[in-house]
């Protein structure tokens, strides 16, 4: 399902009431968004959990507002203030210059605040705690597309397409050091996630509602559907039972050599399993699904 996740919760949370109306299924997500932070959350539910492998590496979409002249400790606008600076005249040329600068291949460093790891435990937590915490190494992201607008004489609205990996909250950071002062991020939404679209999205109190409600409408996604840009192949009865059972040499007989990567559908349009070729003659199962009910 496709949530447009409202302001003041964790995905967690999203994730942890969705569940609540599903179990014993198993319940995911794709993305996460800081509880600040509103707009697009795909969820997964039971087998659809086994996709995330394949449609978690699509570029990003946000949309947000960047206030200048003060920088918080996470950021963003729920942080400490930890420090202020005054924001200077901005030209228009001077945005579209600083606007060029960050297009393309970047390098950046992530917020103390995040969920990377060291030595196993979050950065976020770590910080929650007062412990000292080293900044993140720095990782190489790519800006896509990125247009800064004036908003004001401290604001500064902007849309940005991302590979996976980009903090929006350290663009911000960085806009604001390139325009001489300090930020945070005010405002933020996603607008899409790798082939998903926040138009194709219902907004969570709708969903649970309609969950609570045994409501048939409900907007989902099917397994087949959720991963578009992977070709597929369909199989009959034999071939399908011979993969349910994990006997990858039946994929053996089919022409797999057309992609990498593959589906493999059922006579009735299920999804059957996700392969991977080998050579030009062989495959081996990836991820098997169950067959739908």
């Amino acid at each position: 399902m496709l949530i447009d996740k409202p302001a003041g919760i964790s995905s967690a949370e999203v994730v942890r009431r969705v569940k609540a109306r599903v179990k014993p299924a198993r319940v995911g997500h794709l993305g996460t968004l800081d509880p600040f932070a509103t707009g697009l959350l795909p969820i997964m539910i039971g087998e659809a959990t086994k996709l995330a492998p394949f449609i978690d590496g699509g570029d990003k979409t946000y949309a947000g507002l960047i206030r200048l002249g003060v920088e918080t400790d996470t950021l963003d606008r729920d942080g400490e203030v930890v420090r202020t600076l005054a924001v200077p005249q901005i030209s228009i040329e001077l945005l579209d210059d600083v606007a060029a600068q960050f297009r393309g291949p970047i390098e950046q460093v992530p917020p103390i605040f995040s969920a990377i790891k060291r030595a196993g435990v979050p950065l976020y937590r770590m910080a929650r705690r007062g412990d000292a915490v080293e900044p993140p190494e720095k990782r190489r992201v790519e800006i896509k597309r990125l247009e800064l607008t004036l908003e004001g004489a401290d604001a500064i609205r902007f849309v940005a397409r991302c590979s996976p990996g980009t903090y929006a909250r350290s663009l911000a950071r960085d806009i604001g050091l390139a325009l001489g002062t300090v930020a945070h991020l005010e405002e933020l939404r996603r607008t899409r996630n790798g082939s998903f679209s926040i138009d194709d999205a219902s907004p969570l109190p709708d969903v649970l509602a309609a969950m609570d409600s045994d409501d048939a409408s409900i907007r989902a996604i099917s397994l087949r559907d959720a991963l578009p840009a992977i070709p597929e192949v369909s199989v009959d009865e034999v071939i399908e039972n011979r993969l349910r059972n994990g006997d990858s040499s039946a994929l053996d007989s089919l022409n797999s050599a057309f992609a990498p990567r593959f589906k493999v559908i059922s006579r009735d349009g299920d999804l059957i399993a996700v392969a991977k070729a080998t050579s030009r003659a062989t495959a081996t199962i990836e991820r098997i699904f169950n067959a739908s009910d």
